[in-house]
C-alpha cells in the first residue's frame, strides 16, 4: 500500500514562495492498494494536481471518500478532469448532513449549479456513484477495506481507516480532541466528563496500532487557547493520541494557512522537544505535496 500527499494545507489554497517546501494546497490524500486500487480521502485543490497524474491509465476507477464538506475539503471536486471523460468510473462516498436533511450527492451537486460553476454535475461524462455513510460502515476495494468513525469538528466529520494485506493507514480529516465544555462547579460535569472519555476512548480504539496516522494539527498550543472549539487540533495532543494508541508514525498535515515553510518547520521542531519525541516517539513528520510513503 502506498500513501501519497497530494495536498496537506487547511482552509484556503496558499500557493507562493514561502509555501513550496510542503506546497500550498488544500487536503488531499492518495492511497494505493495492493493491486493499485485507487483511494482518495478528501477533494481538495490539491485533487487537482492528481487528475494530472491518471491521464497514463485510463479509464480510471477512483474510490473518493470525503470526511466533511467544508470548502477546503471539497473545492477540487469540480477540476477532477477524470469525472470530464466518458469511460471513467467515480465512486463518492461521505455524510448525510442532518442539519440540511442532504444526502453526499446533494451537498456536492450545489458546488456544481450554474451560480457556482459552468459545468453541471448532471453533465459530467464519467460514470458517477454516491454513496451516503453510516458511522462504523467498511467499504470494501478490491484488496482494502475503509471504514469511518466520527471525530469532533463543527460539522458531521468522519475520519478514516485504510486497511489492505496488514497494513493501514488513519486519516482523522478535522478533529479536535473532545474536551468538557461544563465548569467543574456545573452539575451537567460529571456526565459530560464521562461522555468526552469513553468518546475519545472509543476514537483511540478504533486507531490502536495503524501503521501511519495523519492527523489535522492546523495549531500550537500557544494557538489553542484563542481558537478552542474550532475543530481543529494541535502537535501536542496528536502525539499524545499516538502514544495512547501505540501509533509508530505520525504525520502531521492540514498546515495553517498564515505559516510559512519557516514557521512550520520552527512550531514542529517546537512540538517534537517540548514532548521529548526523539527519545520517546512516535517518528513525527510534516506532511508535504509529493511525498510518497510505502507500507
Amino acid at each position: 500500500m502506498k500513501l501519497i500527499f497530494r495536498g496537506v494545507r487547511g482552509s484556503i489554497p496558499v500557493p507562493g514562495p514561502k509555501t513550496l517546501r510542503y506546497g500550498g494546497n488544500t487536503t488531499c490524500l492518495e492511497i494505493r492498494g495492493n493491486r493499485n486500487e485507487l483511494i482518495i480521502l478528501d477533494a481538495g485543490t490539491g485533487l487537482y494536481q492528481l487528475a494530472l497524474t491518471l491521464f497514463g491509465e485510463l479509464p480510471v476507477t477512483a474510490h473518493l471518500f470525503i470526511t466533511h464538506t467544508h470548502w477546503d475539503h471539497i473545492q477540487g471536486l469540480p477540476f477532477f478532469i477524470p469525472a470530464f471523460i466518458p469511460g471513467n468510473s467515480i465512486h463518492i462516498y461521505g455524510a448525510f448532513d442532518p442539519v440540511d436533511q442532504k444526502n453526499i450527492r446533494q451537498i456536492l451537486a450545489r458546488q456544481m449549479e450554474y451560480c457556482y460553476f459552468p459545468v453541471r454535475e448532471a453533465e459530467l461524462k464519467a460514470t458517477l456513484r454516491y454513496t451516503t455513510l453510516k458511522e462504523r460502515q467498511t467499504v470494501p476495494v478490491g484488496s482494502v477495506t475503509v471504514s469511518n468513525i466520527l471525530m469532533n469538528h463543527p460539522v458531521l466529520n468522519f475520519g478514516y481507516r485504510v486497511a489492505c494485506d496488514g497494513k493501514s493507514i488513519f486519516f482523522t480529516g478535522d478533529h479536535e480532541q473532545l474536551y468538557n465544555i461544563y465548569a467543574p462547579e456545573d452539575e451537567e460535569w460529571a456526565e459530560y466528563r464521562h461522555y468526552v472519555n469513553e468518546k475519545n476512548k472509543a476514537i483511540i480504539d478504533f486507531i490502536r496500532g495503524v501503521d501511519i496516522l495523519v492527523a489535522d494539527t492546523s495549531y500550537t498550543i500557544q494557538d489553542y487557547p484563542q481558537k478552542k472549539g474550532w475543530g481543529h487540533s494541535t502537535f501536542d495532543a496528536n502525539i499524545d493520541m499516538a502514544r495512547a494508541a501505540g501509533i509508530k508514525t505520525v504525520y502531521f498535515t492540514h498546515h495553517e494557512p498564515i505559516r510559512s515553510d519557516d514557521d512550520l518547520e520552527r512550531v514542529f521542531q517546537e512540538a517534537l522537544d517540548r514532548k521529548n519525541v526523539a527519545a520517546l516517539g512516535p517518528a513525527c513528520y510534516l506532511a508535504a505535496e509529493g511525498v510518497t510513503v510505502s507500507l
